[in-house]
């Protein structure tokens, strides 16, 4: 008899071009360790209102769209909230899309690095790394957790060969530093499977999930960065041989 896992799942949706190669079929499971002050996503931040699955069920849905997304290059993001709350859940999602032949990708923070096994990454073909920040200090005001873990989670991947790609959300007055980008970039120039970095313009298109919630945005009186500093950014990345979008 097999034993499905069950997890709790926010909704799901597709996307081309955004959470990994080609066209995906992206999962948003529930429940999220931190609280980053730009969260587009507050509805994700707790297991308890998200709608209890099984991996079965979730499989279904996935193969009602395979033409679509792996004629179109894609495949199968797994994303939150954070998947690594639910890494028994996420892992099951994981294999059994490679099972079915299906490209995988992992949506993290890397906060809860060390709850994923080697074998739940064996079977993830790429890792979204969201790095939120490169000061320690900036990292925990920005989001109430730790910078460390994400950073041994990334040098992990890197010593197993798992492809990555990195996120950097561009917040004025939060992570737009200079000194603190080129440390981020130095770092991530050393590890040998990332593959590009993608650095994010925040925005506020979230905003109306917290009203709906009765939360106050925190950063709604913050600009959006303007082109220049956003190519500044990028372009501090490519100076250590760094491709970014």
């Amino acid at each position: 008899m097999t034993v499905t896992t069950n997890g709790r799942i926010h909704s799901w949706d597709l996307s081309t071009g955004v959470d990994g190669p080609g066209t995906r079929f992206v999962l948003f499971v529930s429940g999220c360790p931190l609280r980053c002050l730009y969260c587009a996503n507050p509805d994700t931040w707790h297991m308890r209102d998200g709608k209890e699955t099984t991996v079965d069920e979730v499989m279904r849905e996935i193969e009602k769209y395979r033409a679509f997304i792996t004629t179109a290059g894609g495949g199968v993001t797994v994303t939150g909230g954070e998947p690594l709350l639910q890494p028994a859940f996420t892992g099951e999602i994981l294999r059994r899309c490679k099972e079915a032949g299906l490209q995988t990708a992992l949506d993290t923070s890397g906060f809860l690095g060390a709850r994923a096994s080697d074998e739940l990454l064996s079977e993830t073909d790429l890792v979204l790394l969201d790095i939120k920040s490169f000061d320690s200090a900036a990292y925990r005001r920005l989001t109430g957790g730790e910078l460390t873990p994400t950073l041994n989670f990334a040098n992990r991947l890197d010593r197993l060969g798992v492809q990555m790609w990195i996120r950097y959300v561009l917040v004025p007055g939060w992570t737009d530093d200079a000194e603190s980008v080129e440390g981020l970039a130095a770092f991530v120039a050393g590890l040998g499977s990332v593959d590009r970095v993608d650095v994010l313009p925040f925005h506020k298109l979230g905003a109306s999930k917290y009203e709906a919630l009765g939360l106050p945005f925190p950063l709604r009186d913050t600009p959006t960065p303007v082109r220049d500093s956003v190519e500044r950014v990028r372009e501090q990345f490519r100076a250590h041989g760094l491709m970014t979008y």
